[in-house]
């Protein structure tokens, strides 16, 4: 996994690329609790280059979820498709989470 972060539209727009498994949830986790605990509330996560995503890497994000609720902020997913859409909608995550077709739309959601 790559993770790579900017800032945009006053929102961190976190790029990931390859899986999001347990072998890599720990890195995620560890930086999106870095960007929160530093004042980040409110991010998109980019899964355009994501190919694969686990119960682990599904974990991560619940827990991205809890700490920006804690904080009144908010998440919202873009770019989910194709192997990732299918577990998102096997696990109902599509109700968890929003979801745009594009970053910036995804950060009009954010809104």
């Amino acid at each position: 996994m790559d993770l790579q972060t900017r800032i945009e539209n006053n929102a961190i727009v976190v790029s990931i690329s390859g899986r999001l498994d347990a072998v890599t949830a720990p890195e995620y986790e560890k930086s999106i609790r870095e960007l929160i605990e530093s004042g980040h509330i409110h991010i998109v996560v980019d899964f355009e280059q994501l190919d694969y995503i686990s119960s682990a890497g599904l974990r991560g994000l619940l827990l991205m979820a809890k700490l920006l609720n804690a904080k009144g902020g908010r998440a919202c997913l873009a770019n989910v498709k194709g192997n990732v859409q299918s577990v998102f909608d096997m696990c109902g995550f599509n109700a968890v989470f929003k979801m745009g077709n594009s970053v910036a739309e995804a950060l009009t959601m954010l809104i």
